[in-house]
């Protein structure tokens, strides 16, 4: 159930960081409100992720699935640049995250 908290809390992190910039600095009540309530969720279902994970490989995994996800809805969607070194660094990121997750296993 750890494993899919912290998912969870991956995908939730994703959400609050597309919805970031809407925020324009936090100026913006509704978008901004919306946001830290992503972000609140999201580290709710991280702390519950971290109950029986180790809390470097859980963090880091959250991080990665955030980046990765943020990363490439800004390409999908938000029309930002998808150079090939964007495209290696995002898989860089999703091989460390495989590899935290089988060094787990160890």
């Amino acid at each position: 159930m750890s494993w899919f908290y912290l998912i969870l809390a991956g995908l939730l992190e994703i959400a609050w960081a597309s919805t970031l910039k809407r925020t324009e600095g936090f100026t913006r009540l509704g978008p901004s409100v919306f946001t830290a309530i992503l972000y609140f969720v999201s580290l709710y279902f991280l702390s519950l992720g971290l109950r029986d994970l180790p809390a470097s490989s859980g963090y880091a995994v959250w991080v990665g699935i955030g980046a990765v996800g943020t990363a490439l809805v800004g390409i999908l969607f938000l029309g930002e640049p998808k150079s090939a070194l964007r495209l290696v660094s995002i898989a860089l990121i999703i091989l460390g995250v495989i590899g935290l997750r089988l060094a787990e296993r160890g």
